[in-house]
């Protein structure tokens, strides 16, 4: 198994690095998010917590920021119906902090506004994941609203508000960030609607 991997980042594509280390270049398959950050350290030494993913017809490289991304990535593949590929677009689209934070809440709508996630699968991963992420949402990163626990179903149902008002999900989290703790519903979609016109 190959746990990590150092060294010099010799190409970086939307999806994919090579990372050469010992006369050897490793593809390794990363998250769109961590392969736009490292598109601007070509040449330079990088260092990636790795997953090995064993098929019949082909081993596959999958590269990580942190351990803890790693994790996530081993538990999403865990679900009934997610593959290496869907595991990664789910991780392109948002941070472990945001997914575990939408599946403590029981957010499939985050999950749904991934490409490639239907309602069906959204609502599995919220279900399955529901054991296996440690979120505290007392301690938890806020969420785009700077929501805690209390606060939480006020959130969701703000931004359902603003969406039936024709924003999308991205946008109506957006809206709401910086919102006011503890705010009402009524707040709360007050709040973003300034917010999207002073913008």
């Amino acid at each position: 198994m190959i746990v990590s991997l150092r060294g010099v980042l010799a190409a970086a594509d939307p999806d994919r690095v090579v990372v050469e280390t010992g006369g050897v270049g490793y593809g390794v398959f990363v998250p769109g998010r961590l392969a736009a950050g490292l598109s601007r350290r070509v040449g330079d030494e990088v260092f990636l917590h790795t997953y090995l993913h064993v098929r019949d017809d082909a081993l596959q490289l999958f590269g990580f920021e942190s351990a803890r991304e790693r994790r996530f990535f081993v538990t999403l593949i865990g679900v009934s119906g997610v593959g290496p590929k869907v595991a990664l677009a789910i991780l392109s689209a948002y941070s472990v902090a945001d997914l575990e934070t939408a599946v403590v809440r029981g957010d499939d709508k985050r999950f749904e506004s991934i490409a490639g996630i239907g309602r069906k699968l959204a609502q599995r991963l919220v279900i399955e994941l529901k054991d296996k992420v440690g979120v505290d949402l007392e301690t938890a990163p806020a969420s785009p609203a700077g929501q805690a626990a209390a606060g939480a179903d006020q959130f969701l149902q703000a931004r359902v508000a603003l969406q039936n008002l024709g924003l999308s999900l991205r946008e109506a989290e957006a809206a709401l960030q910086g919102a006011p703790d503890e705010a009402t519903l009524e707040e709360l979609v007050r709040f973003a609607l300034s917010s999207k016109e002073t913008s």
